[in-house]
């Protein structure tokens, strides 16, 4: 009699595994992939966070505006952080994903966690950005920028840096609509 473990055609131990098999362009492709979407985080989490200390530390005395004191600043900086925060829990689930081969959460929820989040949080900058924006140009034609350069300038600065957090996130959000895609359409994230 044959014994159970015996094993037939040429199987081996590890052969009845079930991991997936990935060719070696297939596996490179995802690594390529997945390292793009680290870096767009890692730029997205970058920008918002000097954003955030921009405008954070923009206040030059007791003469001089604070920028707490302006509702539309006072957004970018909250936008800023919550996006800074976000991009750092999803650098980490990156990281994960490089570590462990598989995804944080189950692979139906965190397409959609991704795609939902970074739509949300791309039209939160931009939302931020935008109002802070009106809200400096209105400044400069007013007597606060000729009088404290400085703080405009900062401000203009933070902004700018927003607005470069909010491309790098839509960014990001493309790719994880494309992920959402290829879930839809294969039942998995990668089209591979």
């Amino acid at each position: 009699m044959r014994s159970p473990h015996a094993f037939r055609n040429g199987e081996s131990p590890t052969s009845r595994d079930h991991t997936h098999f990935h060719s070696t362009v297939a596996a490179q492709k995802l690594r390529r992939f997945n390292s793009l979407i680290l870096l767009l985080r890692l730029a997205s989490f970058s920008f918002s966070l000097a954003s955030a200390v921009f405008m954070l530390t923009n206040s030059r005395g007791s003469g001089s505006p604070h920028w707490y004191d302006f509702d539309a600043f006072r957004f970018v900086f909250v936008a800023n952080v919550i996006v800074a925060l976000y991009s750092l829990f999803e650098m980490g689930t990156c990281v994960w994903e490089f570590s462990r081969e598989t995804t944080l959460w189950p692979e139906a929820f965190q397409v959609w966690f991704d795609f939902g989040h970074d739509q949300v949080f791309s039209y939160l900058l931009l939302s931020a950005g935008s109002a802070a924006a009106a809200l400096a140009r209105t400044m400069r034609g007013g007597d606060t920028c000729t009088a404290n350069k400085a703080f405009c300038l900062q401000s203009d600065v933070a902004i700018g840096l927003g607005f470069a957090a909010f491309l790098f996130l839509a960014f990001s959000s493309c790719f994880s609509g494309f992920r959402v895609a290829c879930f839809l359409i294969t039942g998995s994230r990668f089209h591979l």
